[in-house]
């Protein structure tokens, strides 16, 4: 720690409180006021790639894409500044402020008259979702109960796909010039984000701050009169709540921060092959995403010759598919278990891709089935990368998650966005089929390697306290480099 561990030790049972409660009233406004983040984000994404500002600005179709890049640079600035401060400063302060940073930045972006300006709020505004990732994970994970926190997880990554489905029947009728002035149109396309995010942004003051980080922090008594206040409205319900064991209380040496010198210690040293569990993970499910998203609508017109016109109706049944996946296959997170679930949602992703891929090579598919089997895979394939965030989130130590989710998710971005590159490059013009279909074998064989270092190296989080996979670094007692071998004895 930054500080010498002098504080007294404090008991509290706001962890085993927070995990005992029933589904309420008060889980419903942490999903939906947090939630809001990946619908956001999708709809951005999809408002970049409509690119209905092209002719207003005077942009070329590469400062276009680099406006889509700045965008990604500012979400992985933003969570690596953001995922740090979300740990030192509180999940709470830091989801505020990183949703006011994207509302003011995404509607400011909605005035540009020249590319620089845009490019400008563009990163400001992706610097606020990529801090969201941080401090929404973290804040969803600490409140929900553990018996809840793998399905509600998992569904609320997934609803990046619904952002997607808005942002682009918002294209459909703002981007067409017959409804709304070609000036005009796009500009108003940017505010349906903040216009969402200003509804949202006051349902996240009533939100409190996380009682678990709080008590890490200093701050028992405030956090047990915030659990006090959940418990009560949930009496007020007529939920009725279970006894707590004594013997469950947590002993906590509170700190302030964690050095940079800790931060290698617990990645490297105290639970390397988590680490190396997360990085995998994420960087699989990134690759395929970034590769397949981003070219399909190349493929659809380059082999199966539709106009751009007609490509955009093929996106909505794929969205549909990784939107479903999470929803129907997150509860069986819990229930069936984490490592069997992660490891055979990414396995049949790959494989379903792999059966597409020689069926594409013979030439035996039409742009609606290469479609059905996109939709397919990534019905899978959306439930296990959705699973990566919760992993990455659930599996270190209190003290550090936010910035655990920071760092994996920023070198999944790097690493995922060599993926369109890669792939736009083998689409070509559509004369040859062989190279895409190497490029397809290769996606499929890196989600499966996902699945199969999860089925080794993954954690049986399934119904556990978070404090009981990985114990806080201010645990009074803990054994100096407490591990991965330690933790999975609990």
């Amino acid at each position: 720690m930054t500080a010498a561990r002098s504080a007294a030790a404090v008991s509290s049972l706001v962890p085993a409180r927070m995990d005992r409660l029933p589904w309420a009233r008060f889980h419903w406004m942490v999903v939906i006021g947090l939630g809001v983040s990946w619908i956001l984000d999708g709809i951005e994404i999809q408002l970049i790639s409509a690119s209905g500002y092209k002719e207003s600005l005077g942009m070329s179709s590469a400062e276009v894409g680099l406006a889509g890049t700045v965008y990604l640079m500012g979400q992985v600035v933003g969570a690596l500044v953001f995922g740090r401060l979300t740990d030192r400063w509180g999940r709470k302060r830091l989801f505020i402020t990183t949703l006011a940073l994207y509302l003011i930045a995404s509607g400011i972006a909605g005035f540009a008259w020249t590319p620089w300006f845009l490019y400008v709020w563009r990163f400001i505004a992706g610097m606020g979702i990529g801090g969201e990732y941080a401090a929404v994970n973290s804040a969803i994970d600490e409140l929900i109960p553990a018996r809840f926190r793998g399905r509600v997880d998992i569904a609320v990554n997934g609803t990046y796909w619904a952002g997607a489905m808005i942002g682009a029947v918002g294209s459909v009728f703002l981007l067409d010039h017959s409804l709304v002035p070609e000036n005009l149109g796009w500009r108003i396309a940017f505010f349906i984000g903040p216009l969402l995010g200003l509804i949202i942004i006051y349902l996240r003051r009533h939100i409190p701050e996380s009682p678990r980080w709080m008590v890490t922090h200093g701050r028992e008594a405030e956090a047990e009169r915030i659990v006090d206040d959940i418990e009560a409205s949930v009496r007020g319900q007529g939920k009725p709540l279970a006894p707590i064991d004594p013997k469950r209380a947590m002993h906590i040496v509170p700190e302030e921060s964690v050095s940079y010198a800790q931060l290698v210690d617990v990645f490297f040293r105290q639970y390397p092959t988590r680490t190396v569990l997360g990085v995998t993970m994420m960087v699989t499910q990134s690759f395929l995403y970034n590769a397949i998203f981003f070219t399909y609508a190349l493929v659809l017109q380059n082999f199966y010759h539709l106009d751009p016109s007609q490509t955009a109706v093929y996106f909505f049944p794929f969205a549909a598919g990784n939107l479903i996946g999470p929803l129907l296959l997150g509860p069986l997170f819990d229930t069936v278990g984490r490592r069997r679930m992660i490891f055979g949602t990414y396995l049949l992703a790959g494989v379903v891709l792999l059966v597409s891929a020689f069926l594409f090579r013979q030439g035996v598919l039409t742009a609606n089935t290469h479609t059905i089997f996109w939709c397919v895979s990534f019905f899978f394939a959306s439930a296990g990368a959705s699973s990566a965030y919760l992993t990455v989130s659930e599996i270190f130590p209190l003290e550090v998650r936010a910035q655990a989710i920071s760092y994996f998710f920023a070198i999944a971005q790097v690493v995922g966005s060599t993926g369109p590159l890669l792939f736009g490059w083998l689409v070509g013009e559509g004369t040859e089929r062989d190279p895409l279909f190497w490029g397809y074998v290769l996606g499929s064989v890196v989600m499966m390697v996902g699945g199969v270092v999860a089925l080794v190296y993954g954690v049986d989080a399934e119904g556990k306290g978070l404090e009981d996979i990985a114990e806080p670094l201010t645990k009074a007692g803990r054994a100096h480099g407490v591990g991965d071998t330690a933790a999975e004895t609990i």
